[in-house]
């Protein structure tokens, strides 16, 4: 018998925009954090919204991200994030990487895996 990992719902698939990113307020073990969320078809990536080069949020005004070229872009100063791996491509923190949220789709539902 299969078993899924115990999950917090955070969105409906359909009520985000296919290739944009959002972000969403959540509530985690060392408090509330926000997450950055990118829908891409049927799959969707989220990394914690913290640019690992100064620790400030990546979104240009609450919930609005600039994504160029396959790349979502640090508003505070231009780091790329390549939006497979979360992985800096170019500016000042080139080699780090956002830190990835485990999320999985189901039945419509984007839910956050808690283990």
């Amino acid at each position: 018998m299969e078993t899924t990992s115990p999950a917090r719902r955070l969105c409906r698939l359909h009520d985000m925009p296919d290739g944009e990113a959002m972000a969403l307020d959540v509530p985690l073990a060392d408090g509330e954090e926000s997450l950055i969320l990118l829908r891409r078809g049927e799959h969707v990536s989220a990394w914690l919204n913290i640019c690992p080069h100064a620790g400030r949020r990546l979104d240009w005004s609450p919930g609005k991200f600039l994504l160029s070229k396959g790349m979502l872009v640090c508003a505070a100063h231009g780091a790329c994030f390549g939006v497979d791996t979360g992985e800096c491509v170019s500016g000042p923190c080139k080699g780090e990487s956002l830190r990835a949220v485990p999320v999985r789709v189901e039945q419509g539902e984007v839910l956050l895996d808690l283990e």
